[in-house]
């Protein structure tokens, strides 16, 4: 069997067996339901009820302000006690929606379904963008952009981002294997969309039996099929699993589009069938909650809005006292101090660990080894950027491909002077992101 894969990468321990073995549990929140206004990339949502109104599960709370953005949905029925700044998980106060919830999960009349069959294309993306869909694997840029190329008829891949490298995920592991129908029904969706394209449900090789499902369900259509990739980190990423699939390569001033490719991941398409097929908005997600300090490791299907500490108290709690709980997966998460924030749209795991290997590191001098070098999946220089970063020597980090980085962490997982090399790039990214954007030079 040919495993597709990409240069460099590397194979840390991924812990899923924690909860892989887990079906997918029900939960319903019982405090205030918080919604972020701001849960993708683009212009925040703008609010549209206010204090003291009455709203319904699958009800629209905030409407888009842009193009590039996406309205928020309640996921749960209640009264609106305040429109104010509330912490996320990034550590940012950002201005949100709390609302009182009343326990009853009162549902707003659903959006009245037609057959796919019968929806223009610019329906089809006109639903989708309705309901508020993002891309759900962290990024959250809204799917109804990534849907809308400049030239749709040169799409020649939609990629299904099956991957799920970060160690110790498994929520779309779990939907995989439930749900796969709806998986298949949204590649089927956004297939209507591009003529010229051919679906591919890309899986690593350490889930055979999702390989296995979903080539039999597939076995009968002439423009999907199931790829099998190499099981390594971060294989999941977008420029990577594109070269992985098709051999084309892109870079950090490149979309997708630009070398014929559409990529969403597992959960999105879920939510594109549902719109869709349902007619309903985005409302909610898989979540895992894992690592050796949780009590009971297992996969959620969570409203968005209800808070990480009620979700933890429903999973049992903690087994031990973590020495650290992060949002994410281990290598892009980021580490929380406070349990009191929403969960939202790119919403993937609470992850409780045992130890704080990194926290007891304690970081040398560069020993020139190369091994960064070597598992550098952009094929970029991460010690020299690094220094380069440390110095604030723009020039230099820029002639180096410092915009290259995609932020992976494989550098700083094989270090040996166990150097914060990806905190460092990623600090001078982002500072000369914020740069680009005050000149108006972002694309």
């Amino acid at each position: 069997m040919a495993r597709l894969t990409f240069v460099g990468g590397i194979h840390p321990s991924d812990g899923k067996e924690l909860s892989k073995a887990q079906p997918i549990r029900e939960i319903l929140p019982k405090g205030d339901m918080v919604y972020p206004l701001s849960q993708h990339i683009g212009a925040p949502a703008r609010p549209i009820v206010g204090k003291g109104d009455r709203v319904l599960a699958g009800q629209k709370i905030a409407e888009s302000a842009g193009y590039v953005s996406a309205p928020v949905y309640a996921s749960a029925s209640g009264t609106v006690k305040a429109v104010e700044p509330r912490r996320v998980a990034s550590g940012d106060m950002v201005m949100s929606i709390v609302v009182d919830n009343d326990g009853q999960f009162e549902e707003a009349p659903a959006r009245t379904v037609r057959p796919v069959e019968e929806m223009t294309k610019e329906e089809i993306i006109a639903v989708v963008r309705e309901a508020g869909i993002v891309g759900m694997g962290g990024a959250g840029f809204p799917t109804h952009v990534k849907l809308s190329p400049k030239e749709p008829e040169k799409i020649e891949y939609v990629i299904v981002n099956c991957a799920e490298c970060e160690p110790y995920l498994t929520s779309d592991y779990r939907r995989m294997l439930e749900e796969p129908q709806k998986l298949i029904g949204g590649l089927k969706v956004v297939l209507r969309l591009f003529d010229n394209a051919r679906g591919i449900l890309a899986v690593e090789d350490n889930k055979p039996d999702c390989i296995a499902l979903l080539r039999k369900l597939t076995a009968g259509e002439k423009r999907i099929g199931v790829s099998t990739l190499k099981t390594k980190y971060p294989q999941g990423g977008e420029r990577f699993l594109i070269y992985a699939v098709t051999g084309r390569k892109i870079n950090s001033a490149m979309l997708p589009s630009d070398v014929g490719c559409v990529v969403n991941n597992v959960d999105t398409m879920v939510a594109i069938y549902r719109a869709v097929a349902e007619g309903k908005p985005l409302t909610e997600r898989i979540v895992t909650l894992t690592g050796e300090a949780m009590k009971n490791p297992c996969n959620y299907r969570v409203r968005i809005g209800m808070s990480y500490e009620e979700l933890l108290e429903a999973a049992g709690g903690y087994r031990v006292t973590p020495a650290k709980v992060v949002c994410g997966g281990p290598m892009m998460g980021v580490a929380l101090f406070d349990l009191k924030i929403p969960t939202t749209k790119t919403a993937t795991a609470l992850l409780a660990l045992s130890k704080d290997e990194v926290s007891a590191m304690e970081p040398g001098a560069c020993i020139n080894c190369g091994r960064c070098l070597e598992v550098c999946p952009g094929r970029v220089m991460p010690s020299r950027l690094a220094d380069f970063a440390q110095h604030y020597d723009e020039e230099s980090f820029l002639k180096y491909n410092g915009m290259e980085c995609c932020e992976c962490g494989c550098c700083s997982y094989v270090c040996p002077a166990k150097r914060p090399l990806t905190q460092e790039i990623k600090s001078m990214r982002k500072l000369l992101l914020d740069k680009r954007k005050k000149q108006g030079g972002e694309r």
